[in-house]
């Protein structure tokens, strides 16, 4: 008796399932990833209890790192001069009317420096300031 033998069969690597899971961890890691607009220095923002605006109006963020760096709307600007952050303030306010000055300094700046930003704000017109700040833990 000849019995026939029958060619191996290929394996089969069937792709769809590992597709599949590689697609939940990519919607996983987007859904849970945080972004934030404060990237550009390393800022530690005091917590408070805030609340959200409903309009957003235009916004100038000035921001103030623990080192005494500033930063208007992403640009490098020697802070300790209010009439230089006036200018810079003035700068990025052309165009934006009634624009919002966002003041982001951190929590350890010292007192002196977030008042140069506030009166580089007056000093360019800029009447309308609020300060930026996180939420407390647990809340």
């Amino acid at each position: 008796m000849q019995f026939r033998r029958r060619p191996p069969d290929e394996p089969e690597i069937n792709l769809i399932p590992f597709i599949d899971v590689l697609l939940v961890i990519l919607i996983f890691l987007a859904t849970t990833t945080s972004y934030s607009k404060f990237t550009q220095m390393q800022v530690s923002l005091p917590t408070a209890n805030t609340e959200q605006l409903e309009n957003k109006p235009q916004e100038i963020t000035v921001m103030i790192s623990a080192d005494g760096q500033f930063r208007v709307a992403g640009q490098a600007v020697d802070g300790r001069n209010p009439d230089l952050l006036a200018q810079a303030l003035a700068a990025a306010a052309q165009g934006k009317n009634q624009a919002l000055v966002v003041l982001a300094a951190d929590a350890s700046v010292p007192h002196q420096l977030v008042m140069n930003a506030l009166e580089a704000a007056r000093q360019a017109g800029l009447p309308r300031l609020t300060f930026a700040a996180q939420k407390p833990a647990g809340l």
